[in-house]
């Protein structure tokens, strides 16, 4: 028989046991709470749909307190070894099952925290995918593509990712326009007549700094990029507003230079529609 002292010194130690467990049940439910309502207003999401993260705490946090108590009182000895042992596969196994639910949140956690971008962002993942971030969650990401599609991409996926942010910071863009003309063009018209027509486009805007406007440099720079196989090929930069005018505004000139190119005489080289469909 144990002597009457020594049961009352397990109950004290089990009570112990359970208010640490408590109180330190309490502090990291607070924190907890606090950071899943920080990061729920910026996702934009109810932060009561991720309370079962607190109760996850609760259960292991007790847990553990249930092993030590086994662990700790030699009459439980075996009990506590058939726990722990059955607790280990049951873990393995539902460790297992949520590893990749687990992994998006976190990297949504991350994507809160390190910001790559933000709704309303225009950005391009990787190679494939490119429109307007449309929702964040703390599972995957949401972008709505130009043929308005939603393209739901997990945030374990996203994060490994390189991502090309179009408005991160600064909307606004240049715009590469490429025209490859006759050898035998004027080059001096030719470029004359593409600023003219990139100036007088409605998205235009003359991005020249107060440097740039003292050393004389031009609204539109045209550079002559490279000699082609019976061609010249001319690259002017026209800045924009945000990527949304830069395509209008690409598409608008390749329409209208190519109609100024004919009311003057100005031929485009035959390499021309290759060179396009390099550069896009």
């Amino acid at each position: 028989m144990i002597p009457g002292d020594k049961y009352w010194a397990q109950f004290v130690f089990v009570a112990i046991v359970l208010a640490i467990t408590f109180m330190v049940s309490l502090v990291l439910r607070f924190f907890l709470g606090r950071f899943i309502r920080a990061a729920s207003r910026k996702l934009k999401v109810d932060p009561t749909r991720y309370n079962f993260f607190k109760n996850a705490v609760d259960f292991i946090l007790f847990f553990i307190a249930t092993i030590v108590i086994f662990r700790s009182i030699p009459s439980l000895h075996t009990y506590g070894t058939g726990l722990l042992t059955g607790a280990g596969v049951l873990a393995a196994i539902v460790g297992f099952a949520s590893q990749s639910a687990f992994s998006n949140i976190v990297s949504g956690i991350f994507l809160v925290i390190f910001k790559p971008f933000s709704v309303g962002d225009r950005v391009r993942v990787g190679q494939n995918y490119t429109g307007d971030v449309e929702d964040i969650t703390l599972r995957h990401t949401v972008i709505k593509d130009f043929e308005n599609r939603r393209v739901i991409i997990p945030n374990a996926v996203i994060s490994t990712e390189t991502i090309i942010n179009s408005t991160i910071v600064d909307e606004r863009i240049c715009v590469y326009l490429e025209i490859a003309v006759d050898q035998a063009t004027n080059l001096n018209q030719a470029i004359q007549i593409i600023q003219e027509e990139a100036m007088a486009h409605r998205y235009f805007i003359d991005n020249r700094s107060s440097v740039d406007v003292a050393r004389g440099e031009t609204p539109v720079m045209v550079r002559v990029l490279t000699f082609l196989n019976g061609g010249i090929l001319l690259r002017a930069y026209v800045w924009t507003n945000n990527p949304s005018d830069a395509f209008d505004l690409k598409c608008d000139l390749n329409k209208s230079v190519k109609e100024r190119f004919d009311q003057t005489g100005i031929r485009l080289s035959d390499m021309q529609y290759q060179v396009v469909n390099k550069s896009l």
